[in-house]
């Protein structure tokens, strides 16, 4: 790849293995690159270890979304989806074990995938993006069994209410959808951007991003980023992040967010930023939390840019993988 395409290379997505030693990052000219966190955060390190071990063409267009199974690693781009082994590729074997497409209405366009979730209650792969619908596959089977129809636009995000089995979709039509899945229809539609407390008109009204824990819900986009209670389905605190953020988690008493401007925010729950830690990419796409194993604990921060920060204390970088 020349210096050309380094200078625009964007990181869109990224998954940990299931071990943990492994970190898997996927970028905008379709290639995924696997770095080995076990080399990079060793003792020993050397500027080689933060180099991935292995880089291969996915897809296409851009590997928009990435998610690890027990045995494998999935990846999406437009309209389709690949499976890779885990322990193939350690082995530095790229081949796709399968690939499947969504059954889409028009053969016209290929939607982008942007988002899937695992269902673990009933071991199915939920899909959304471009054509505006979410795609249920059946794991065992590799067939798609349902299809959820009601926004009106593209679907950014995804998130899984396990207790309640619930999924959750945030769209570019302003609205987050929860759906009984068993049923196969939408429960409830809230419009955030009607909420004038969440409303930024200047940004825009889509949602992209969205996370949940028990009752509670983080989703932003065009409006700010909000903490709602599911119970009420009312905003509880309103956080004053400038731009649209694109990936929030919950972790223990924190909210983390990344978005437009380099930085990681550390909000509390009651909606104050706590602390703004700078990063490497200008802006940011995605973050992942690696909390499986205590020896490769790690959060991992990716975007307009081949560096991948690396924070071992969540307060500061600690270095950067580079794709």
């Amino acid at each position: 790849m020349g210096p050309i395409e380094l200078l625009h290379m964007s990181v869109f997505s990224q998954s940990f293995s299931p071990c943990g030693r492994f970190l898997a990052a996927g970028n905008n000219y379709g290639e995924i690159a696997v770095f080995s966190l076990s080399a990079a955060l060793s003792p020993d390190a050397t500027d080689a270890s933060q180099k991935p071990v292995l880089t291969f063409s996915a897809h296409e267009g851009p590997v928009f979304s990435l998610l690890s199974t027990d045995m494998h690693l999935l990846s999406a781009g437009n309209g389709e989806i690949s499976a890779w082994s885990w322990a193939e590729l350690g082995k530095k074997n790229p081949k796709a074990v399968w690939t499947k497409r969504p059954e889409y209405k028009s053969s016209l366009e290929i939607p982008e995938i942007n988002h899937m979730i695992i269902n673990s209650r009933d071991n199915s792969l939920v899909v959304g993006g471009g054509d505006n619908n979410i795609h249920i596959m059946d794991m065992e089977t590799g067939t798609f069994k349902s299809v959820l129809q009601g926004h009106t636009d593209y679907i950014h995000c995804l998130s899984l209410r396990e207790r309640e089995g619930e999924i959750l979709s945030g769209a570019e039509d302003g609205a987050v959808r929860m759906w009984d899945w068993r049923m196969g229809r939408s429960v409830h539609c809230v419009e955030i951007y009607k909420y004038k407390e969440c409303a930024r008109p200047q940004y825009g009204k889509w949602i992209s991003c969205l996370a949940t824990d028990s009752d509670w819900m983080l989703c932003g986009g065009g409006p700010a980023l909000s903490l709602w209670h599911l119970r009420s389905m009312s905003p509880t605190s309103i956080f004053s992040l400038s731009g649209s953020q694109r990936e929030a988690v919950f972790h223990q008493d924190l909210i983390y967010a990344v978005g437009e401007g380099p930085h990681v925010s550390h909000c509390l729950l009651g909606g104050s930023v706590k602390a703004q830690i700078p990063c490497t990419p200008s802006s940011l796409n995605t973050l992942a939390l690696n909390l499986g194993t205590t020896e490769h604990r790690v959060m991992t921060v990716a975007g307009s840019s081949n560096q991948i920060d690396v924070f071992t204390n969540f307060s500061y970088r600690a270095f950067s993988l580079s794709f």
